[in-house]
């Protein structure tokens, strides 16, 4: 039963490893909260199946590559260990629901007792082992990142986007980069197994797409680079996405180009909202822009009421064919012209035609009444996962 929990009860354990003050910068970050959510289920896993084969002896620390991952992030995001409090609070998560199962599974005092014992003794001494080696890996983390430029460039960027007092010259010297004139900042991650190569490979896709000649880059964790190009144009989409298509499970988000300090920071938070709506959407596009995404990441802020936008919007337009939804959006777009529809499309005007009349008939109103919405909404599932 433990090994295979209920999919509410993990998302409570994942939400609750992950409420603490001190793991904000982790839970506020797509990455580095998948890492967490991979080693709650593998310490969960590890610790159960451990228990099947010999019930009650010491379970090894759960060292799986994410919770190491996990370790080297937290040491160049500036935390310390006291973030480790967070495998303590999922231990108490576990324990309420390990002591359900006991109590659904016999009554005798004298039985639940030993287990009891047995179980709570073999689950806190695996998570204070566990703790207590990937401290160490942030040991060894710190003094390997302390050594080199790594941790000055990280300090620099951190200050930079903070706002904090930072002379300009000094935070060029330890960047390597320019902060006057013009910058887009972009995010690239890779959304399953960490992979450095094809992390590096995607940012010198993307720094060849925008024609830049050098680019700015920090290791924001094991599975994310931040970069910064010195370019003022948008990054041209289809020699970008083209590009990437060599590495499907990197994604990029790209801010808007902005100058020297203030666009320097302003451009990377547009890059940070882009990749948090595409995380939250577990959005099947493998790049997108803030300027294409940013009426959609106002939408989607809080998940219940962006579905009852949809269903209120759309009725059963929401679960109609891609055809029908994709003419009603290019439609739209196009200033409502069938004709500049149909061409968009590739398709004949009568075939756009009969998508809009199909769409209305599915519309909770006339398409010609809510225009607006029904774009906005289907610009949402556009997007979404």
């Amino acid at each position: 039963m433990a090994l295979d929990p209920p999919a509410g009860w993990m998302e409570g354990l994942h939400a609750a490893s992950l409420s603490s003050e001190r793991m904000r910068p982790v839970a506020d970050d797509p990455v580095l909260a998948a890492a967490v959510r991979r080693s709650n289920v593998a310490n969960l896993r590890q610790w159960a199946s451990a228990n099947v084969r010999s019930p009650g002896a010491r379970v090894p620390a759960g060292l799986d590559p994410d919770a190491l991952g996990t370790a080297r992030d937290l040491v160049r995001r500036g935390l310390d260990k006291s973030a480790l409090d967070s495998y303590r609070t999922a231990q108490g998560v576990v324990l309420r629901r390990w002591m359900e199962i006991c109590f659904d599974l016999t009554a005798d005092p004298a039985e639940l007792r030993e287990l009891l014992d047995v179980s709570t003794l073999s689950i806190s001494t695996f998570i204070e082992d566990t703790i207590t080696a990937v401290s160490a890996r942030m040991e060894a983390e710190r003094a390997e990142l302390t050594a080199g430029t790594h941790a000055e460039r990280r300090a620099a960027v951190t200050l930079l986007l903070e706002g904090a007092p930072i002379g300009r010259g000094r935070a060029e010297a330890q960047l390597g980069y320019r902060l006057t004139g013009p910058h887009t900042a972009a995010i690239v991650w890779n959304t399953g197994t960490p992979a450095p190569d094809e992390l590096e490979a995607a940012a010198e896709t993307l720094m060849r797409a925008t024609g830049a000649g050098h680019r700015l880059t920090v290791v924001a964790s094991t599975a994310a680079l931040w970069l910064w190009l010195p370019v003022a144009t948008p990054v041209p989409l289809s020699r970008l996405t083209t590009g990437l298509t060599a590495y499907p499970g990197v994604r990029v988000a790209v801010g808007r180009p902005g100058s020297d300090v203030d666009g320097f920071r302003r451009s990377h938070l547009d890059a940070t909202a882009t990749q948090r709506m595409l995380t939250r959407l577990t959005s099947p596009q493998q790049i997108a822009r803030y300027t294409d995404i940013q009426l959609v990441a106002l939408l989607t802020t809080e998940p219940a009421q962006t579905d009852e936008f949809l269903t209120d919007t759309l009725g059963d337009l929401r679960h109609a064919d891609a055809d029908t939804r994709e003419t009603v959006l290019v439609y739209v777009r196009e200033q409502c012209s069938a004709t500049r529809a149909a061409e968009r499309l590739f398709t004949h005007r009568n075939t756009v035609l009969r998508r809009l009349a199909r769409a209305d008939t599915l519309l909770p109103q006339p398409l010609a009444d809510d225009l607006l919405g029904v774009a906005a909404a289907l610009e949402v599932l556009r997007w979404r996962g």
